[in-house]
């Protein structure tokens, strides 16, 4: 009997175990968000108001970013929250969905595991400091570890519905793993060449729905395993090497505005303005769903936040009104995607980050072609709406409700202002003007619209910092995919290829149109826009084409892929939110796909949409 009470309490006291550690990690990493976004604060403050800039804030708010991505990165391995690509693991049988269980904990492992060997060993090896705190590098460098060993901890944990031990028994295996594919590297891969063995492995596993970011850190890891034991710190040193950036701290600042936004009140103005604006038009709620997303877009710069809020409001006031629910769904899918062609796009932030071009231009250059494809939308809206018969049953609203709701929502339409104008003009830069949106929406929220409470606001924080760990560590785990893919002259052998088949800019663009329509059917963008920005930038650049121009047709392209199965992100958020059936939604999306295309095609066809923006606005 005593044995047997101690076999039901251990995994009890394992739980919490786990759970405490869970919490307390994601705790660590919201606070350094925060600590970095006022690090950002501060600066902006010293630089108007005291005159007087200081030198080390962008250096703390990196390292404290690298710090809270990598703590992150481990309480997302414990909620089995990383990005994967679901492509068929769910209509197998219950076995082989267990056995592809146990094959994800198994790689997982092995991937935590290089990093903390690899991590620890890349850490000992730097000897250099911070210029203004004068903080060695090694203590940023050892995040990468210490993450990975906080997920090991949390991958010793049982297998839902196995015994005890079957946690600790893929631990032992995924570091058994490791070493034979450190030893067995060179007899395994044969004469394939190092990218090769990259694209092969990290493509597969990507298949076979590995998360993202593991997929291509045992890419990276099965092609250097043909090399030296000194390539191997080549990993790491890149994955915190790529996030510490200043300008991709305006991811976490920019999700935590808009999480804030929703749980403030913010969106619930846009859309009753919206409503009140165009709501009595012939399909006028769909045509509200479209203004709503234009005006949300200029202060979330998230799709997959905008397609969740917008649907949990929209669709069920759509179907109400006699729209079917499966167009509401899509309609809102499609117009979501305008929060990555509208500044502050988290896109067009990455874009700028790893092409090396700057983010207040790229985001005056987008704002035409965004707003080009938003009346795109409301075009097809009009025409299925006469079509079906949808709206036109909401009598006009007066002046004066549609004054109150303008006056309602100001504070939330100054925003986009406040940023674009602030980078425009040098006021701040990207990242900064991230910071400083969070701060105005904390102000909205709490003081204006007073629907921000502590509660809400700590559950935005929470869902605002595991989504930009989501998004970050698959940025880190791809810059060594890059690197490697670099050190094999990739892109120049991919050039040749591309100015073989044409040397026209127009044509090479087009072809790069219909290759990035091919991966967005697979791909998540963000991490299409890692893997591939590297390889294809140098390429439009030596054909002429103006990267600033590419980053802007790259980014719809890729954004498209969200509207598009398998993987069809935004489809399936807004068929979960409004309870549609998604194949459904996938149906009736089809108008719209095809309306972004079309202003896809003519963005490609005529450059001057986008540079002459540029041109006379830009920075």
């Amino acid at each position: 009997m005593i044995e047997t009470h101690h076999k039901a309490a251990n995994p009890s006291v394992a739980s919490l175990g786990f759970a405490w550690l869970d919490r307390t990690l994601e705790a660590l990493s919201v606070a350094t968000i925060l600590m970095a976004t006022g690090a950002a604060i501060l600066q902006v403050f010293c630089r108007y108001v005291l005159n007087a800039s200081l030198p080390w804030p962008e250096e703390l708010a990196q390292f404290l970013f690298v710090w809270s991505i990598f703590l992150g990165m481990a309480v997302l391995v414990h909620r089995d929250r990383h990005i994967a690509i679901s492509l068929f693991v769910k209509m197998l049988p219950q076995k082989a969905q267990y056995g592809q269980t146990i094959f994800l904990r198994i790689v997982t492992v092995t991937a935590c595991y290089l990093m903390v060997v690899h991590g620890i060993d890349f850490a000992q090896r730097s000897m250099q400091v911070t210029p203004a705190l004068q903080i060695p590098l090694k203590y940023m460098f050892m995040a990468v570890p210490t993450g990975s060993l906080m997920g090991l901890i949390f991958l010793a944990r049982p297998i839902a519905g196995s015994t005890w031990w079957s946690g600790l028994a893929t631990l032992v295996a995924g570091i058994g793993l490791y070493y034979i594919l450190r030893h067995t590297g060179s007899n395994v891969w044969g004469n394939l060449s190092i990218s090769s063995i990259l694209m092969i492995v990290g493509l597969l596993l990507i298949f076979l729905e590995v998360p993202i970011m593991f997929a291509l850190v045992l890419g990276s890891f099965a092609a250097m395993s043909t090399q030296p034991a000194s390539m191997l710190v080549i990993i790491t040193q890149n994955m915190s090497g790529s996030l510490n950036s200043f300008t991709l701290l305006a991811i976490p600042f920019f999700i935590m505005a808009a999480a804030v936004m929703n749980a403030g009140g913010i969106t619930v103005r846009i859309v009753d303005l919206a409503s009140h604006l165009v709501g009595h038009f012939k399909g006028g709620l769909g045509q509200a769903n479209v203004v709503t997303n234009v005006m949300l877009a200029g202060v979330s710069g998230s799709s997959t936040a905008d397609a969740s809020a917008t649907a949990k409001l929209l669709v069920p006031q759509m179907e109400k009104h006699g729209y079917d629910r499966a167009f509401s769904c899509a309609l809102t899918a499609a117009a979501s995607t305008l929060a990555n062609m509208i500044p502050p796009g988290l896109g067009l932030i990455i874009y700028a980050a790893l092409a090396s071009v700057s983010v207040g231009a790229i985001f005056v250059g987008t704002i035409v072609p965004g707003l080009m494809v938003a009346l795109a939308l409301s075009v097809v809206v009009y025409i299925v709406s006469t079509v079906k018969g949808y709206g036109g049953d909401r009598a006009r609203s007066t002046g004066t409700e549609r004054w109150r709701a303008f006056r309602l929502a100001v504070p939330a339409l100054l925003l986009p202002v406040f940023i674009v104008g602030g980078v425009r003009f040098g006021i701040f830069t990207a990242t900064e003007a991230g910071a400083m949106a969070f701060l105005f929406a904390l102000f909205c929220g709490a003081f204006i619209y007073r629907a921000l409470t502590a509660a809400n606001l700590v559950g935005a924080l929470r869902e605002a910092v595991e989504d930009t760990v989501a998004v970050a560590v698959i940025i880190a785990a791809a810059s060594p995919f890059a690197w490697i893919l670099t050190f094999e002259q990739a892109p120049q052998k991919i050039a040749a290829w591309l100015g073989s088949l044409s040397s026209d800019p127009i044509l090479l663009l087009l072809l790069i149109n219909v290759f990035l329509l091919f991966v967005g059917l697979f791909i998540e963008m963000i991490a299409a826009l890692v893997i591939l920005v590297p390889i294809l930038v140098p390429v439009v650049v030596a054909a002429g084409v103006d990267p600033l121009h590419f980053g802007v047709v790259m980014v719809i392209n890729l954004v498209i892929g969200a509207l598009t199965p398998p993987l069809g992100v935004l489809v399936f958020t807004t068929a979960r939110v409004g309870r549609a059936d998604s194949s459904a939604v996938f149906k009736a999306i089809l108008p719209f796909v095809a309306a972004q295309l079309v202003i896809l095609v003519l963005i490609t066809l005529v450059p001057q949409i986008t540079m002459l923006p540029i041109k006379w606005f830009g920075p």
